[in-house]
């Protein structure tokens, strides 16, 4: 039996209270004759850890020299450039997955959806990188890993074997990625990716960056086999910069399919918006999650491995300004990217809905110092402790000694 008090926080931003944790769920009260750990609140708000639904653990660069970026614009040229470099790195990619998924887990993210990109280049190497990190932190989050064509399914021969072979060794999500402009078959690259969830029984992430209308085609394809396959809550589409360009009526179509078929959104905050909006997937209780994307590597010099900086960048690309709207980017990037992971969990009820700290709800944890929820996501502070499965698992941006199998601390709190 495990069991924390922790005191004087604001769920939240709320009054100041204690919280207890048992055998890692929120309790009313522990029991007589149990002895908590106490974790000391001092007035710090009390949120939900954060959910990083959408990011890249193998091809990161956290912690090592800046490269100048060589990418040339389109997905396929920046795919070639990645095939260029990664093999290159100071470490290896095991050890760069690690350490950026523990600077994650030290900034307060808990539960974690990472690619692991397979093609013909990489064979599984990518994805056994990710496993290895995901083992290295068991103990302090939770990792779910997609095999990911980001090559395509169909381009090039041998893909799809080494994709099912992930699948047969545990991958937790079948992954695909712009049905039209990478494989141009979208028919063909929709069918394998449905038909080997299925095989293997695991949901799906669809990459789209396909911009207007021919995002649009793509998403209707996904639609038409969710429906049929009964696949309701089984998929996400990640990204879908574009969906909300065409016109009012495919955005109010697009957000009202979404909500009947449960069909659940990542986004990575991209500066550019013309996306399903924010607001109105809420109040149609989409499901929609936060991440943050490539770390720093051969796509992008953007990322740090913090969420709530991310959180910040989702609120500011939205121009939100009022407190509730940037409360509801602290929503989403935590239980709501936590009903993305697990559609059975706690979803949000709408813009001003605040779950996750109840009596019965699992102890994924963050305090943070902040006036307000609104100030800690303009002030990003560093006073954070993490809390995973109702273990304190990171204090002060570094990862706590014993919190599970992981790597030395200088190597998260650097």
């Amino acid at each position: 039996m495990t069991a924390l008090l922790i005191t004087d926080v604001r769920p939240w931003g709320r009054s100041a209270t204690d919280v207890a944790v048992l055998d890692g769920r929120i309790v009313a009260a522990l029991p007589e004759g149990v002895e908590p750990q106490v974790v000391p609140g001092r007035g710090r708000l009390l949120l939900p850890s954060f959910s990083d639904v959408h990011v890249h653990l193998d091809s990161t660069r956290i912690g090592l020299p800046f490269r100048e970026h060589t990418g040339s614009p389109g997905i396929w040229p920046m795919v070639m450039n990645d095939r260029a470099n990664w093999r290159s790195a100071e470490l290896p990619v095991a050890e760069r997955a690690e350490l950026t998924l523990g600077r994650m887990i030290a900034r307060g993210a808990t539960r974690v959806r990472s690619y692991a990109q397979i093609d013909v280049d990489a064979g599984l190497e990518r994805f056994d990188a990710v496993r290895r990190a995901k083992e290295t932190h068991a103990g302090r989050c939770d990792v779910a890993v997609i095999a990911f064509p980001q090559a395509g399914l169909l381009r090039e021969e041998g893909t799809v074997p080494l994709l099912e072979e992930a699948l047969r060794q545990g991958a937790d999500v079948m992954g695909g990625i712009d049905p039209c402009t990478l494989d141009r078959d979208p028919k063909g690259h929709l069918d394998v990716v449905f038909k080997l969830a299925e095989r293997y029984q695991v949901p799906i992430d669809i990459h789209l960056h396909e911009p207007g209308h021919l995002g649009v085609f793509s998403t209707d394809l996904v639609i038409e086999r969710v429906r049929a396959l009964g696949m309701q809550g089984q998929v996400t589409m990640s990204h879908a910069y574009d969906l909300g360009s065409v016109d009012e009526a495919t955005t109010r179509r697009l957000v009202e399919t979404f909500a009947e078929l449960d069909i659940a959104m990542a986004t990575v905050a991209p500066a550019r918006q013309q996306g399903l909006p924010l607001t109105a997937l809420a109040e149609a209780g989409v499901r929609v999650g936060l991440g943050e994307d490539g770390q720093r590597d051969y796509w992008s010099p953007y990322g740090n491995a913090d969420m709530l900086d991310r959180t910040w960048q989702l609120a500011f690309t939205h121009g939100f300004r009022a407190d509730e709207l940037i409360e509801h980017c602290v929503a989403i990037a935590t239980v709501g990217g936590a009903a993305v992971l697990d559609a059975t969990a706690p979803r949000l009820g709408g813009v001003a809905d605040r779950p996750g700290l109840e009596v019965g709800h699992p102890a994924e944890l963050l305090l943070v110092d902040g006036e307000t929820v609104t100030s800690a996501v303009m002030d990003r502070g560093t006073d954070r402790t993490v809390i995973h499965a109702g273990r304190v698992v990171a204090d002060g941006l570094a990862l706590v000694p014993g919190a599970g199998q992981g790597l030395p601390d200088w190597r998260t709190s650097q």
